[in-house]
């Protein structure tokens, strides 16, 4: 694209109402610190245009967690893109604002016929008049004033000539921007690019955001439908948070403006997609699926051989979806449809060699494991090339030989273990929380004696088949970090501890 088409793009803004909407999420709440750390992050790394953080009169601690990024925001410059939700309520949330040390309100009102008549069972003049006054008084106060259109889709559904009414209102106010929620995710994409393009007309002059949910899991093509109707922002969060089925997603309509938009550009950093992701899924306990795209664990992962294949042969089955362009890499799963190409793929990238024959082998044990539903990964294969070929080239140097684990009522576990580094025996005990955790300090004991790093476990997953018996096979997946690099190990036998414990051996021997 020249430099000429460049200048030509219009751009964007982003406002991400993951710490505000986003947080209504069924079970999360967010501590004031974690808010400030997302704050941060999604204003200086995923470098959106806006972040709404809160709704005013809450509570004390979202008082305290509004407090302490406006109190960042201000020294860093970033104060004007700080956004809190406030109410029709006379002085009072401005009051709470102005405490905050917020400089823009996000004002929540009708935006149907049927909401003002039913909920706050008030003429559009009565309303009309009291937002006017709010209004009025966060000019006085310096406070930048948004405002919503609450149920807005339905009030172009079923009360066309009052939403007209009410902009012809607001465009005679000192209001920055006006938000059009599809409050209950009822819109389908050709209502969304109807209404919007009939008020973008309609009022050339005004700022409109478009505010979706996912209901019917059609938000980010709404999203996409708002855009070419003309809208100058739209509001998304990270992962797609939200109460019921979440918001519009971030990182999917971004990903989408990208490719297929190409008369707007946002100015939001897509490498910085999935580490942010990753933080809000940790800090609100709210896991994505593995297939979720952009950021979902799986996306990137090639499963069957022919797409291995393809992928080697002039990148047959690659699409514009790099993963480069989010910070990640291309992965190549291991199972029983995984094929040849796959674990060449793996092996390669591991720095692995193997003649033809030796790779026959290793693949038939790959199937054989995937039969069992046994995850393998990429980690696993110097063990299972070791297995099946006898090799003495990857061998285990560090062994668990022997441990005793003894649990009793009333008393903490405790274990001692045995570890065997190649012609030496090392031997502690410990005890620990659990089994596994006094196993743990046992083998940091011995480590911390050797002068030897020991990775930190980071996270630890526990599967079993569905409809398992007691006696049934768990498996057990666990992640590490050494210096900075990620790996997981996995284990696999009837007693979960045992199973911990295998895992944990093959840490030892890949660090």
């Amino acid at each position: 694209m020249s430099k000429n088409n460049m200048a030509e793009l219009r751009h964007l803004e982003i406002m991400d109402t993951t710490l505000r909407d986003g947080e209504q999420t069924s079970g999360v709440s967010f501590s004031a610190q974690e808010k400030l750390t997302i704050a941060q992050l999604l204003l200086t790394e995923v470098k959106v245009d806006r972040i709404e953080i809160a709704s005013a009169r809450v509570s004390e601690g979202e008082f305290q967690a509004v407090k302490r990024i406006t109190d960042w925001a201000e020294t860093n410059g970033f104060i004007n893109k700080i956004e809190v939700l406030t109410f029709v309520d006379g002085d009072t949330s401005i009051k709470w604002m102005q405490k905050a040390g917020a400089k823009v309100m996000n004002l929540l009102t009708k935006g149907s016929l049927n909401h003002l008549t039913h909920q706050l069972k008030k003429t559009p003049e009565q309303h009309f008049s009291e937002i006017a006054a709010v209004v009025k008084q966060a000019a006085k106060k310096g406070i930048t004033c948004n405002v919503y259109l609450e149920d807005w889709s339905n009030g172009m559904r079923h009360s066309k000539e009052y939403v007209f009414q009410y902009i012809d209102f607001l465009a005679t106010q000192p209001v920055k921007r006006i938000l059009l929620p599809d409050t209950l995710g009822v819109l389908i994409p050709s209502e969304t690019s109807i209404y919007l393009k009939e008020i973008v007309e309609r009022y050339p002059s005004l700022h409109f955001d478009f505010h979706g949910h996912n209901d019917y899991d059609l938000s980010v093509a709404n999203a996409l439908e708002a855009v070419k109707a003309g809208v100058k922002g739209l509001h998304l969060t990270i992962n797609g948070m939200g109460e019921r089925a979440g918001n519009t997603p971030l990182e999917s309509v971004v990903a989408v403006l990208n490719d297929f938009q190409k008369d707007v550009k946002t100015g939001v950093n897509e490498k910085a997609l999935y580490k942010v992701s990753k933080l809000v899924e940790a800090f609100s306990g709210f896991r994505i699926s593995a297939n979720k795209p952009i950021v979902g664990e799986n996306v990137f992962t090639q499963t069957a051989g022919i797409h291995a294949d393809g992928d080697k042969k002039k990148n047959l089955y690659y699409n514009d979806l790099m993963p480069e362009r989010f910070g990640r890499k291309r992965k190549y799963a291991l199972g029983k449809t995984s094929g040849k190409a796959n674990i060449e793929n793996n092996l390669a990238q591991l720095g692995i060699q193997l003649s033809d024959e030796d790779l026959k082998i290793v693949t038939q044990r790959i199937i054989e494991l995937g039969d069992k539903k046994e995850t393998v990964t990429q980690d696993d294969l110097p063990y299972i090339i070791s297995d099946v070929l006898d090799s003495h080239t990857i061998g285990e140097k560090v062994l668990v030989e022997d441990y005793v684990l003894t649990h009793s009522k009333n008393m903490k576990p405790s274990t001692t273990v045995r570890v065997k580094f190649e012609d030496r025996i090392l031997e502690e005990n410990a005890s620990g929380d659990g089994q596994y955790d006094a196993f743990m300090n046992a083998l940091h004991k011995i480590y911390t004696k050797q002068k030897l790093p020991l990775a930190k476990l980071r996270d630890y997953v526990v599967r079993i088949p569905p409809g398992g018996k007691t006696d049934a096979l768990c498996e057990t997946i666990i992640t590490w970090e050494l210096n900075g690099r990620e790996f997981t190990t996995t284990g696999l036998d009837s007693d979960q501890t045992v199973a911990a414990i295998k895992a944990t051996q093959k840490m030892l021997n890949l660090i």
